[in-house]
């Protein structure tokens, strides 16, 4: 009887009937004066009670500014501590923190802010070249008009702007915060804590929006300490492990699998910089002995890369997680070997659940863990539907739909597209196209939206990258469909080469020639010095596309202005004839 495309997750300890104010205070108590956080461009290092104790200061700050259990606070920060803090006291105070991507402008900023109506903001003064503050400021400039609390007609909910850095006019400091809550005690905080529910709302992370205005993913206590713990586990974190997060924050990377994963496993967070540095990560890594390391692919790429990456001593390292974007099976293999980590494991997931829902074993071979995202994690369910919503046989590809506690608790006050991607039933509709084999092992074969039909051939562009990184003067690829007439699609291929390699498209042609169909043999082949991408390191294919849309309507316009020419010759031509 052939098997259909169903897996659950049956095994592992029980989930955490937690909130993440009492886990932290757990771990405070029993593990108070292990190291729970270093923070190199900052130059500090706290236990886990300095923790708790700046956590609980600034969460009864913020109730003493007024705020109450779910209002809104947004955060708009590169990593930093003060960062930590704001997840851990909002959490304690019942309060929803809205993370903001760095890399924001202002119609996106505007655009968070109005949609969750976020009743404080906490910003950085200024990151790289962006002036936060200036920003906004041209979003609220009643922002230093006088006054307690913030009054605009732009974004009415908005009554505090808190600066973590420096003096800001019109804006609290958060320094501040933190001392008035000192003064203030903890006795209304832990009243407020007391009332506070595993499943309420503590989270609100947006989608990338690459199709849209990002969606506000609603995620819970239950959500967020659940999957931390069992990623963890499934990556073998414990107590003293020293965990190295160069992720964003902002990111369910940074913030559950790296901070809340700690949390639950009494581990050490490590933040070697304010955003992704490869040399700073190598130095961090040194100098803190770190034996945990997290990153998305092109963050691993960079550091395998770096000229300076072999004088590094990283033999601390045994394991970690590649996830955030699909892993290059080579590059993979040399962050095994070369970096030390063969107990390193893919992950697999998305913002709406929570994030992880399957992850491979440090125990499965190698091979199956540069070839397969893993198997199912704890007390979680996957099927894989064509089309129509039926289950597949084992084997085939179709939609990876996920349920159980992972999945959000909808996009916040969306109720259209929340029920656009959980249907009646319960199910997270991923939008990626997957397969499970026989063992329960999964393959994610690209996105449904990514997935390009030529001629009638359907084409997974994440098999061409598989076989392109095989080449060896080939740092990165990324391949994508374009528009053709004849064909609907074809296919483009985007190479970043490796230092002092010299490539052409021929040698690519001939590389493919004969080992891979003839239809996956991109058509149109460019070389680049870097991919468009999120602050988190996912590609944006869409970008590319875009260009080379551009591009072929430049070469069409120019070629109708020769023919033009071409033509116009022709018949002076003729009439001086």
């Amino acid at each position: 009887m052939q098997r259909e495309s169903y897996v659950h997750g049956n095994s592992g300890p029980p989930l955490i009937g937690k909130t993440i104010g009492a886990l932290l205070d757990e771990v405070s108590a029993s593990d108070g004066t292990r190291e729970a956080l270093v923070v190199a461009h900052q130059k500090i290092r706290w236990s886990y009670a300095e923790l708790k104790s700046r956590s609980d200061a600034f969460a009864s700050g913020l109730l003493a500014l007024g705020l109450e259990p779910g209002d809104r606070v947004g955060i708009w920060s590169p990593n930093c501590a003060e960062w930590t803090i704001a997840q851990f006291a909002t959490a304690k105070a019942g309060l929803i923190l809205v993370n903001i991507n760095p890399a924001y402008r202002l119609s996106e900023l505007e655009h968070v802010l109005q949609s969750v109506g976020c009743r404080a903001l906490i910003t950085a003064a200024r990151f790289k070249s962006s002036d936060y503050i200036a920003m906004v400021r041209e979003i609220v400039p009643e922002l230093g008009n006088g006054g307690d609390e913030l009054h605009s007609a732009c974004l009415p909910e908005l009554r505090y702007v808190i600066a973590i850095a420096g003096k800001c006019d019109g804006c609290l400091s958060f320094d501040w915060i933190l001392e008035n809550g000192q003064r203030a005690g903890n006795s209304r905080l832990e009243s407020v804590s007391a009332a506070v529910q595993m499943d309420d709302a503590v989270n609100i992370q947006f989608t990338s929006g690459t199709t849209g205005l990002p969606k506000g993913a609603t995620l819970s206590h239950h959500n967020l300490i659940n999957n931390a713990f069992f990623v963890g586990e499934a990556t073998g974190i414990g107590p003293g492990s020293r965990v190295c997060i160069p992720v964003p924050l902002y990111h369910c990377f940074g913030m559950v699998m790296g901070n809340l994963g700690c949390v639950t496993h009494a581990a050490t967070m490590v933040y070697p910089s304010d955003s992704f540095d490869p040399l700073s990560t190598l130095q961090t890594i040194e100098a803190e002995r770190c034996d945990v390391l997290y990153g998305v692919p092109t963050m691993f790429i960079a550091q395998l890369n770096h000229p300076e990456f072999s004088r590094f001593d990283l033999s601390s390292l045994q394991r970690g997680i590649m996830a955030g974007a699909p892993c290059p099976i080579e590059v993979m293999k040399e962050v095994a070997s070369a970096m030390h980590m063969g107990g390193i494991t893919i992950a697999y997931g998305m913002t709406e659940t929570s994030p992880v829902s399957f992850q491979s074993s440090r125990d499965d071979p190698l091979e199956l863990r540069v070839s397969t995202v893993g198997r199912i994690q704890p007390h979680l369910e996957v099927k894989i539907v064509d089309r129509h919503g039926r289950v597949v046989p084992r084997g085939e590809a179709g939609e990876l739909c996920t349920r159980g506690y992972s999945v959000m608790l909808g996009y916040w006050k969306d109720e259209e597209r929340t029920k656009e991607a959980i249907d009646a039933a319960g199910w997270m509709h991923t939008g990626d196209l997957a397969t499970i084999d026989d063992d329960g092992y999964c393959r994610i074969v690209g996105r449904i939206k990514d997935m390009v039909i030529r001629g009638g051939e359907n084409v997974y562009p994440r098999e061409i990258e598989e076989y392109l990184y095989r080449h060896p003067d080939i740092q990165d690829v990324q391949v994508f469909g374009v528009p053709d007439p004849k064909y609907g699609e074809e296919l483009c291929a985007w190479i970043i080469s490796k230092a002092g390699a010299t490539l052409d498209e021929e040698s690519i042609r001939k590389f493919c020639q004969d080992r891979i169909s003839h239809y996956k043999i991109p058509r149109y082949i460019r070389f680049v010095e870097q991919f468009p991408s999120t602050v988190t390191g996912k590609i944006q294919k869409f970008a590319m596309r875009e260009t080379m849309i551009e591009e072929f309507a430049r070469a069409t316009k120019i070629a109708h202005e020769h023919d033009e020419k071409r033509i116009r010759g022709m018949s002076a031509g003729r009439s001086r004839g």
